[in-house]
């Protein structure tokens, strides 16, 4: 009985978000989720970091990826440099945004300092843009394509400049699906 106790508590913790990435039937470290039909495009935070509210906007035509953090997580950590890596590398048709869960300017500033982190860092300090966006494991990341459309959430780390992370992004860059012709 103590076993199945045990496995319920589990279970509850993993519905509540309590775990910061998760692994599915392939060994994955992070699980893919379809954009809800029909819900649209929450905003971002205004900031300092080289990213606006109109950001999304003013990035129509690249592929956008919105990473959600912390500085206390160690899965947001150890993927921070990889989203680098990949926003350097294709910043010609790529965006990389990232948006600090609930910490302090300061805390942002030792972390972009200690990483070395150009990234554009946005700040949500009370949880309000990650609840918009649906987020509730952290690191998680949203996908748009070139025509700011989500298409997906990636939650969970990995390894963004990588064979996985190419995968996950790329088909972001193809043209927009057809619009149903009005009859």
């Amino acid at each position: 009985m103590q076993r199945r106790d045990a496995l319920t508590a589990l279970g509850a913790l993993g519905a509540s978000g309590v775990f910061a990435a998760s692994s599915d039937a392939s060994g994955r470290g992070y699980d893919l989720l379809p954009w809800p039909v029909g819900q649209g495009v929450p905003p971002i935070p205004v900031g300092d970091g080289g990213a606006s509210a109109g950001s999304l906007q003013a990035l129509h035509g690249k592929a956008v990826l919105i990473n959600f953090w912390a500085s206390w997580c160690e899965p947001c950590r150890a993927e921070m440099p990889a989203l680098q890596t990949l926003a350097e590398r294709e910043s010609a048709h790529l965006a990389v945004l990232t948006i600090n869960l609930k910490e302090s300017p300061e805390a942002i500033a030792r972390f972009v300092q200690a990483t070395g982190l150009t990234l554009p860092v946005l700040r949500d300090p009370q949880g309000e843009v990650a609840r918009a966006w649906g987020i509730r494991i952290y690191p998680s990341t949203v996908l748009l394509d070139r025509q700011g459309t989500p298409r997906s959430t990636v939650r969970g780390a990995l390894d963004w400049a990588g064979r996985d992370g190419d995968a996950l992004w790329r088909p972001l860059l193809q043209s927009a699906p057809q619009r149903p012709r009005k009859r």
